[in-house]
């Protein structure tokens, strides 16, 4: 299958049950493709839940929603080991990450420990329970929600782990076209649960491959690495971008490149990733941070104060 004949596939079916929501899907299918990991910040009540659950659903994959709060547990994630009596033996109990695409529900209402027990899963593909390692089914993809205005009750999530997130997705309020699509399609009942797949697991490890083969020429990566080395410099940022953010750059622009049907990489794809690959990344001085507009400020001057290549 076409990655363009994939990505209309996508959009068309989830569009059944989520209006106006075709760039977070594009955003979506860019961290399919790069086997990464999206978090997904934004009020309550626009669609976060719906778009994880009806994507997994148009992927034919098996999707697990984990409701975080401070009582759950590391086991309650990774699973746990326990005495059978029958077998004389310690077994081991699948925990809610042994699945293939994780919702993890307001992430940040859950305990530093809690948080931290995604960190092997999101960056291995393995969870590890008394010394036993225990492989994730593939292809494995975490979405994370979280609340940007509620704090009261949060833990925030820690550099190490905002780090391992490939892209940050905003879905924001529909317009009132698509509100009043929304509507019509709620007088119906069960929505998702009738979406069908359509695509096969085969389908997107097979497109997976194909977007690794995507060739990103030396004057991109030497882009790149102008770009990552303008942010450990600049007064305003007291945490720049780190080799993974660099890393997790040129896979994103890959993906893009491939869903537009290239085989090669262009400024304009590493421009356009930009604020999703490093808005989650960047950590600003307090008195920066005071300004909303602060990080949009700052990649509009790193894209004009950083040298594009020519591409012969």
């Amino acid at each position: 299958m076409e990655a363009t004949e994939l990505t209309r596939k996508l959009q068309d079916n989830i569009g059944q049950v989520l209006v106006g929501k075709q760039e977070a899907i594009q955003l979506l299918m860019i961290a399919l493709l790069c086997r990464g990991h999206c978090l997904v910040e934004d009020v309550p009540g626009v669609g976060k839940t719906t778009l994880a659950h009806a994507f997994a659903r148009s992927l034919g994959l098996m999707f697990q929603r984990i409701q975080f709060t401070p009582d759950v547990l590391p086991s309650d994630i990774t699973g746990y080991t326990v005495y059978d009596l029958k077998q004389g033996a310690m077994t081991f109990h699948t925990g809610a990450i042994m699945s293939q695409i994780i919702l993890a529900d307001e992430i940040n209402r859950s305990s530093p420990k809690t948080q931290s027990s995604l960190l092997e899963a999101m960056q291995e593909g393995q969870v590890t329970v008394d010394g036993q390692t225990y492989p994730l089914p593939q292809p494995f993809m975490v979405l994370a929600t979280q609340n940007p205005i509620e704090f009261s009750g949060t833990f925030p999530l820690p550099e190490a782990q905002l780090d391992r997130f490939l892209l940050r997705i905003h879905l924001g309020y529909p317009t009132q076209d698509e509100e009043i699509a929304i509507l019509q399609q709620h007088l119906k009942t069960h929505l998702v649960q009738s979406l069908p797949a359509v695509v096969t697991q085969p389908e997107i490890e097979a497109l997976q491959q194909a977007c690794e083969a995507v060739r990103v020429s030396d004057p991109i990566l030497e882009y790149i690495s102008r770009l990552v080395a303008w942010t450990r410099v600049q007064e305003a940022i007291a945490l720049g971008i780190s080799p993974r953010g660099g890393i997790a750059l040129m896979q994103a622009a890959r993906a893009q490149a491939f869903l537009a049907g290239r085989t090669f990489v262009i400024p304009d794809d590493v421009q356009s990733l930009l604020e999703p690959v490093w808005s989650h990344r960047l950590v600003l001085r307090p008195e920066a941070a005071l300004d909303r507009t602060a990080l949009v400020k700052l990649f509009g001057r790193l894209i004009r104060e950083t040298k594009i290549p020519v591409l012969l």
